[in-house]
């Protein structure tokens, strides 16, 4: 059975930080690269990270850029969301997904499995 279980969410001050983790089972995790995303309320749901499995190349939306780090520890088959420096804007359930390719897609629709999401609450 494929899951992605992220943990690591709560509720912080402006200039706080979180680390999130995404653990997976159930797939080959070297064969797929791992994103998050998020969704705030009444928004869409937004990709904010992505890292590559291919050579670990990462990417981020410019709203986090400088201030999220992602990261993966294929041991464990986990990914980590590093963020620092938070802001009430970043306050939104997160995401994990997994994407059948060793490149990162920005896109939803090519995620293969996804996690049951986390609330990361910044408040001012």
């Amino acid at each position: 059975e494929v899951q992605l279980v992220e943990s690591g969410g709560g509720l912080v001050q402006a200039g706080g930080s979180l680390r999130l983790s995404c653990a997976a089972s159930g797939f080959t995790f070297d064969d797929y690269a791992i994103g998050w995303f998020r969704q705030a309320p009444g928004k869409e749901r937004e990709g904010v990270s992505c890292i590559s499995s291919s050579d670990g190349s990462t990417y981020y939306a410019d709203s986090v850029k400088g201030r999220f780090t992602i990261s993966s520890d294929n041991a464990k088959n986990t990914v980590y969301l590093q963020m620092n420096s938070l802001k009430p804007e970043d306050t939104a359930v997160y995401y994990c997904a997994a994407v059948s390719s060793v490149l990162c897609s920005w896109y939803r629709r090519e995620y293969d499995y996804w996690g049951q999401g986390t609330q990361v609450t910044v408040s001012s």
